[in-house]
């Protein structure tokens, strides 16, 4: 019997569980409390029950191991035999909702209480359910006894088959392996970035876990395109792209696209999940005996695209290229074969062999399916992704040219995937390949025909921060130069990262229960916000907290998280990196004969280290820098379809956003001083002022 089921017993014993639907119930427990995230909003509700909250103030002192220990307490013992209500012999905390939520919530008891205290006590025990927002005590607040429950509104029954049970037998499945997800309310807050405030908007915490890698969602020449745009052409598209909603933004959008990767063509879908699934489905299924090679830690979206398809999937062990070549080669040249990978891999921060993968592809008739969505915007000269970045110097000097660099890297890729929705900090995903590969997707992939169009301001916004980024290196490379610090950081505290030369800050637990405490212990007592990662995004053992720096976390908010995780490493008994050497290693972390640290793909020279031209890192109470001559570049594409604009930008009307326009620095005689790992160590900057078309 699973848990729910248990706790449902229970009903005429406790008025509040019989007047409450299953549905609800499920729902308050396996969600969060807002104030209190290492509770489920059912053990907060549990702390203000007239008979659990005299309970929880006895014990809020310990954690209870077990129900005896709370049930057999005398206090409680007596508030549950003057209310009525008798466990049967043998009850475990599970089947005893005052004693289940004693035990979750004894650590948090003594905030709470005094929550209730400052709103005033109320005299009566029924007074006191009602102001707790009790239902059965909202109209007997004379009453000191809880009146009978009232008979709960009929379910819907099926004949037949118990839909309703399946429902919660198949959530109670996530719960025992660990794997359910837990929904934080998080609202990142445009003029404050990298900060959110929680429910509460007067609870603001700091994010340390976002995929707007950049800063971008909030980058004033996209707001301001994005208002100009919905001023214009309003909210919705009016349709799917066949119908009504093929707009020239969306045109002028893909052709940005096609030329960030130097490919012929690009198309736009809702999302980078949806461009992988529709893409790799609809070439598995119309190329004849497709055979589809995937790498064993490939997104969920390409191994779902390749199932939608009756191609046969044949895994290759990650990054291993021998073993690729072995499976390729039991295939004749002439079969149909795709070899899907990523250039980021976003939980371990590999980066994938894309020039080896594209040796065996042409040796053995191949094409090449690059998934780029944690790497556009972040690598290369222009933000174009990691096949850009192989080739830096060269896709450096080719400038904005459309035109493919022969023998590139990128070049050779057939087919490169990526989103507006991380670096590029808005929504959407699209595909770039040659122009009849895009006309054929575009023709046949269902989840491209029969899907609105992404609304025009919010395509607009998407092509501001591709051409912004496409004209500005120095997020980049202040993003990657961050990264450096915080990883030399975590070495330091002996805090175990998994290593790889990407940005992505993978910090080890280990465990599942481990991760999530310490994800919570982070959010209610730091105010910092990194969520936990468990199975199955990755394998059980394996379980993380994957960090994400971006260039706008100042120094005084890396010193508080690298503080805090060591903190709570101590105060929960996570392992650290001798500890995993000790047990013979993990995740890369302590492998005999592995390497601690992997070199970084950007090399001191790409970051501008070695010339000074570094953009530094921000201190507590300086504003974000907004690079002149990007803004200009990105205003221009808009000048056909909105018009010219100069002067300032108009990127908000209700909130000053905390940005300044600089000039970019040129290479300077002397380097400044830098801090242990060649972190720019933040000085007084000196900011020339703005041009006289665009000021702040």
């Amino acid at each position: 019997m699973d848990k729910l089921s248990s706790l449902t017993r229970f009903k005429a014993a406790c008025p509040f569980l019989g007047k409450t639907k299953t549905s609800t119930l499920r729902t308050l427990s396996t969600s969060s409390s807002p104030r209190f995230p290492s509770l489920s909003a059912l053990t907060e509700r549990a702390t203000k029950c007239p008979v659990m909250g005299p309970a929880l103030n006895v014990r809020s002192k310990e954690i209870v191991a077990g129900y005896a220990s709370v049930a057999a307490n005398a206090d409680v013992d007596k508030i549950h035999k003057d209310k009525g209500v008798f466990p049967p012999p043998g009850a475990t905390v599970e089947m005893c909702p005052h004693a289940s939520a004693a035990r979750a919530a004894a650590q948090m008891a003594d905030d709470l209480a005094s929550a209730t205290v400052k709103k005033g006590k109320p005299k009566t025990v029924a007074e006191e359910a009602s102001a707790a927002g009790c239902p059965f005590h909202a109209k007997a607040a004379a009453a000191d006894a809880p009146k009978p429950a009232a008979a709960a509104a009929p379910k819907k029954v099926h004949s037949g088959f118990n839909y309703e049970s399946f429902y919660v037998n198949e959530l109670e499945k996530k719960h025992q392996d660990k794997s359910y997800r837990y929904f934080n309310n998080i609202n990142r807050l445009a003029a404050k970035f990298p900060v959110a405030h929680t429910h509460t908007v007067k609870e603001e915490v700091e994010v340390w876990c976002a995929n707007d890698y950049l800063g971008m969602g909030n980058n004033p020449v996209v707001l301001e395109s994005m208002h100009r745009t919905l001023d214009k052409y309003g909210h919705g598209a009016g349709g799917t792209r066949n119908i009504a909603g093929n707009g020239a933004m969306h045109l002028a959008l893909e052709q940005e696209l096609a030329n960030l990767h130097r490919k012929d063509a690009a198309l736009v879908f809702s999302s980078c999940y949806v461009a992988n699934d529709a893409t790799l489905s609809t070439l598995g299924t119309k190329l004849p005996g497709c055979v589809f090679f995937s790498d064993t830690m490939n997104h969920a979206s390409m191994i779902q695209g390749m199932r939608h398809s009756p191609a046969k999937r044949v895994l290759f062990k990650h990054n291993d290229l021998e073993d690729l070549e072995a499976k390729l080669k039991q295939y004749p040249k002439e079969t149909p074969k795709i070899i899907a990978f990523e250039s980021v891999y976003s939980m371990c921060g590999s980066i994938g062999p894309i020039k080896e993968i594209c040796d065996l592809a042409e040796q053995y008739g191949a094409l090449t399916f690059l998934d780029e969505v944690h790497a556009v915007g972040l690598y290369g000269p222009r933000g174009a992704g990691v096949a850009e970045h192989l080739d830096y110097d060269a896709q450096l000097a080719a400038g904005d040219s459309s035109l493919p660099i022969k023998g590139s890297v990128m070049d050779r890729v057939d087919i490169i995937t990526g989103t507006l929705g991380k670096a590029y900090g808005a929504v959407g995903g699209y595909i770039a390949g040659s122009d009849d590969f895009v006309d054929m997707i575009r023709s046949y992939a269902p989840g491209f025909i029969f899907t609105t169009a992404l609304p025009p301001a919010v395509v607009a916004g998407a092509r501001a921060s591709v051409v912004y980024q496409k004209n500005y290196v120095g997020d980049r490379q202040l993003k990657q130069a961050n990264v450096r610090e915080v990883k030399r950081r975590f070495a330091e505290l002996d805090v175990p990262v998994v290593p790889g030369p990407s940005h992505i800050v993978p910090v080890l637990v280990g465990d599942a229960a481990l991760a999530k405490a310490a994800s919570d212990k982070l959010l209610s007592e730091h105010n910092i916000y990194v969520q936990s990662i468990n199975y199955p995004t990755v394998a059980v053992g394996e379980e993380r907290l994957r960090i994400t720096v971006t260039p706008r976390h100042t120094l005084e908010q890396m010193d508080k998280l690298v503080a805090a995780v060591d903190q709570i490493f101590n105060e929960l008994g996570i392992n650290r990196t001798q500890d995993w050497k000790a047990a013979g290693g993990r995740a890369g972390v302590g492998m005999p004969n592995g390497v601690d640290e992997v070199e970084p793909i950007w090399n001191d020279k790409q970051l501008g280290l070695l010339d000074g031209t570094t953009p530094l890192t921000l201190r507590e109470g300086q504003k974000a820098a907004v690079d002149t001559q990007a803004v200009v570049k990105a205003r221009e594409v808009f000048d056909p379809l909105l018009g010219p604009i100069t002067g300032p930008l108009q990127a908000t009307r209700t909130t000053h956003l905390q940005y300044e326009l600089v000039t970019r620095p040129k290479p300077r005689q002397q380097i400044p001083k830098m801090q242990t790992g060649g972190v720019p160590l933040n000085v007084d900057i000196p900011v020339p002022p703005p041009s006289a078309a665009i000021s702040a």
